[in-house]
């Protein structure tokens, strides 16, 4: 069956979901944004055949087979499960709900109703990730001991500086971690094989007073000249985690959205007892392989040069580098192929819903932690 897709969101993250769609190709009938008017605009804009004036409207589309969620936090849990009922595929941007009783109740509902859903931690997409999970279970490295490095952005560095993730009823309480934290932690557990069994919090909001526009603000865009009120802000801006894996490997990230010239970097360096890999979004296309006993190698994506695991997911030849876009278009590919295939009680490559009600469970862990200033053991049940 040929999968048609609608976007729920067409800010900066639907944007990117409607552009991977296209590249693979599946089609994309419409979009849904905040008012009827909006979403004419943006069907417009991009090109698209519909605007929907509801979640209700997409729900009861019959050509319409998998639903993109990319709008704020909040409203996570009410869309998906709307469209789980009405027999729609979701694919949801993380976090997949405000709290872990809501997640494990999306994750009831998936199974209950037969449907795929999937979240969108793309970033473990990037073709030298894939191969750092592949050198490690191939045992490259050794044994992994020490993890450690963090997520590091500037967007909300200065007071003026507004989006609606700030607010913690439209967000959730946490904010750093779970906007961006989130990501280290589910790619260090994957490439690592590992799960977080127990954790150390510190989080601080640096900027406690906030200047919020009067009016609409992309994410990543700032508001000049316009009107703003004050608010105090409740939600993390940086984080510092210890973390205890459960086969013996111990580390520590770090998480910040007011680090001054850090744009996106996400960065890793896994230690084992027989080598070290260390990697950066900000320059995604370069794996360092750190030895003791002889020269360190920086390994530049070639699929010529990648395993077989990570070679199907480096679509351009050595030379041309691949960056965020890209992971979109890889983690799509693996979802869209799992439908086509049929096979619903398959193993799944991509991170589900499963994957989704963890990282809430690990954000709750993180807040105890933090309220409590001790070390939190995670309840994975």
């Amino acid at each position: 069956m040929k999968q048609v897709a609608a976007v729920v969101g067409a800010g900066f993250v639907g944007k990117a979901h409607i552009e991977a769609l296209r590249r693979l190709p599946v089609p994309v009938r419409g979009t849904l944004v905040s008012s009827g008017e909006r979403s004419a605009a943006a069907a417009k804009a991009l090109g698209l055949e519909h605007a929907y004036t509801s979640v209700d409207e997409i729900a009861a589309d019959p050509d319409i087979t998998v639903v993109h969620i990319c709008t704020p936090n909040y409203v996570h849990f009410e869309q998906t499960a709307k469209l789980l009922r009405a027999g729609k595929h979701v694919l949801c941007e993380k976090p997949l709900a405000m709290d872990s009783r809501e997640s494990a109740t999306l994750v009831a509902l998936a199974k209950e109703t037969d449907r795929v859903g999937g979240v969108a931690h793309n970033l473990r997409y990037y073709p030298l990730c894939i191969q750092a999970h592949a050198l490690i279970e191939s045992g490259a490295i050794g044994q992994v001991k020490l993890v450690h490095g963090g997520f590091l952005q500037d967007w909300l560095t200065y007071p003026t500086d507004w989006n609606w993730r700030l607010e913690s009823k439209l967000g959730g309480e946490l904010r750093a971690v779970s906007d961006i934290g989130t990501h280290w932690l589910d790619l260090i557990q994957w490439i690592t094989g590992q799960r977080v069994e127990e954790l150390c919090a510190d989080l601080a909001t640096v900027v406690p007073v906030r200047h919020k526009p009067r009016g609409h603000v992309e994410s990543f865009s700032s508001a000049k000249n316009v009107a703003t009120d004050e608010m105090p802000i409740e939600t993390d801006d940086y984080a510092s985690v210890l973390v205890h894996l459960d086969h013996g490997a111990k580390g520590v990230f770090t998480v910040s959205q007011v680090s001054a010239g850090r744009k996106c970097k996400l960065h890793f360096e896994i230690n084992g007892t027989e080598g070290s890999l260390g990697w950066n979004a900000e320059e995604p296309n370069t794996l360092w392989i750190g030895r003791r006993n002889q020269a360190n190698e920086i390994l530049i994506k070639d699929p010529s040069l990648l395993s077989p695991a990570a070679r199907p997911y480096a679509a351009y030849p050595g030379g041309h580098a691949e960056g965020y876009p890209d992971t979109f278009v890889q983690l799509f590919h693996d979802y869209y192929n799992y439908l086509e295939e049929g096979d619903f009680k398959a193993p799944r490559k991509f991170p589900t819903f499963a994957t989704g009600h963890e990282e809430l469970l690990l954000c709750e862990a993180i807040q105890k932690s933090a309220q409590d200033r001790a070390w939190t053991k995670l309840n994975w049940d």
